[in-house]
């Protein structure tokens, strides 16, 4: 395995996770600190599942080489559901969108004290000029901001733990004075993940699918989860020790920015009213994306036409739109985590063979275009076998695990590699399917295999370090 594309991957996959609802600290504030100390125990609930949850979408993307969210849901389930699943990802994506053009509102008129409609305004401008660009490449430069949001959570958790209340369980009392839309703390917690996972999963799908070794993207999900399950626990503990400052703020987190300074609190206006920003514009952009699938010039007029509708139902209010659509959005997220997990878990032993399938593949590949290594020509039939019993086209696989291994020995300083040295034959998929006994059943227990496989991983794990 790679440990620097499984930091990556889970760098990716926080990414996702932490948006412009994290950052604002509403969600946190109406899934768990709203609970009181029970809140303590929704938020390690909602680790366990994000972290399991985490694994199985981007195992799943890897194993399918997903490159959008429907290759998968049709692949593990039922057409009728496939389709409520994808109906469900294109209504949170209108949802979320106009629930942040009403945050970007509520954001500058917390800081600034401006009517709300001017942010809301801003905002939709905003997006309808950047989507006449490349949204990507726009998405990428804001996406950076998420370690400023991190930043900021652990600056507040410094600055509280340094300035305590006099008596925490009153303040926890506060806290559990918050009204919230969903009645349990265990009920609250899973609706988080719900909500949090239905606004990942096609980007979680795509990651894995970027990704040819489902192992990598399985246990990038594990680190990326359990990561963002403890900055998910950061955020609830300061949340919680500042309830009596909080009251019924829109922005939360912002109130207690402001509690270490002017300056400060400005600064996570801007940062926040950029993280909506870059929510916002991926919400409605996908959703032009999706409606306009076939018809790519129609995407902008969609896109538009979206983004003016969200406009219009934003006059409702964050808080408000937060405290009626993402409940209905986390019951939608946890009507797909169960029919994910549910497949993941019937074709784990099939993931699991597929994984060692493509990791020996990958180590064979290596091992041959490796210019200091031996060799041994009989594992080319052993290259074609496993190739032929993938789930995914031979051709796609080869593809992928060629350009793989070629820009880890290029970039690898102790290994003088020259693509343009190759052997074509090397690089030609043909070649190994034509092999002689190829269509035979591939021998699992190849001592000379896994030998092979076993070197390659070492050095594999030292160039990533």
């Amino acid at each position: 395995m790679s440990y620097r594309n499984i930091i990556g991957i889970a760098l990716a996959f926080i990414g996702l996770l932490v948006g412009a609802g994290f950052a604002t600290g509403q969600e946190v504030v109406q899934y768990f600190t709203a609970f009181g100390l029970n809140g303590v125990w929704g938020i390690i609930v909602a680790g366990i599942v994000m972290t399991l949850a985490g694994t199985v979408f981007l195992q799943l993307g890897s194993y399918f080489h997903a490159s959008e969210h429907n290759a998968v849901f049709r692949k593990v389930s039922h057409p009728i559901v496939s389709k409520m699943l994808d109906v469900a990802v294109i209504f949170t994506l209108f949802a979320v969108g106009f629930v942040m053009l009403a945050g970007a509102g509520s954001n500058l008129a917390q800081q600034f004290g401006l009517p709300t409609w001017v942010g809301s305004t801003a905002m939709m401008v905003l997006v309808l000029l950047t989507g006449l660009l490349d949204v990507d490449k726009v998405s990428n430069v804001i996406g950076m901001l998420t370690p400023t949001i991190i930043i900021a959570v652990i600056a507040v958790l410094i600055y509280t733990l340094m300035n305590m209340p006099d008596d925490p369980a009153a303040v926890i009392d506060v806290a559990a004075q918050t009204e919230t839309p969903i009645g349990h703390w265990l009920l609250s917690a899973f609706n988080y993940n719900g909500l949090a996972l239905i606004l990942a999963v096609s980007m979680s799908l795509v990651i894995g699918g970027d990704h040819i070794s489902p192992r990598e993207a399985g246990w990038g999900g594990i680190i990326g989860g359990f990561v963002y399950s403890v900055l998910l626990g950061l955020a609830g503990f300061v949340l919680l020790m500042g309830a009596d400052k909080i009251g019924d703020s829109d922005v939360p987190m912002l109130v207690l920015v402001n509690e270490m300074g002017d300056t400060a609190g400005v600064l996570m206006a801007i940062v926040i009213f950029l993280m909506i920003f870059n929510t916002a514009i991926g919400m409605f952009y996908a959703l032009g994306k999706r409606l306009s699938a076939g018809r790519e010039k129609r995407t902008y007029p969609i896109f538009a036409a979206g983004t003016l509708a969200g406009y219009a139902m934003s006059f409702l209010g964050f808080k408000t739109l937060m405290n009626y659509v993402y409940p209905i959005l986390g019951y939608l997220g946890m009507f797909m985590i169960v029919v994910l997990v549910f497949a993941w878990f019937r074709g784990l032993s099939k993931i699991r063979d597929e994984s060692i399938r493509r990791d020996r593949i990958k180590s064979l590949l290596r091992l041959k275009l490796h210019p200091d290594e031996t060799y041994d020509e009989k594992h080319d039939g052993t290259i074609g076998r496993e190739l032929k019993e993938s789930n995914l086209h031979h051709e796609v696989l080869f593809e992928d695990l060629v350009a793989e291994v070629t820009e880890e020995l290029d970039s690898d300083e102790e290994v003088e590699f020259i693509p343009d040295a190759v052997d074509d034959e090397a690089t030609d998929v043909k070649y190994y399917i034509g092999c002689d006994g190829v269509e035979e059943p591939v021998q699992k227990a190849d001592p000379a295999v896994d030998d092979a496989a076993k070197k390659t991983t070492e050095k594999t794990t030292d160039t990533a370090n």
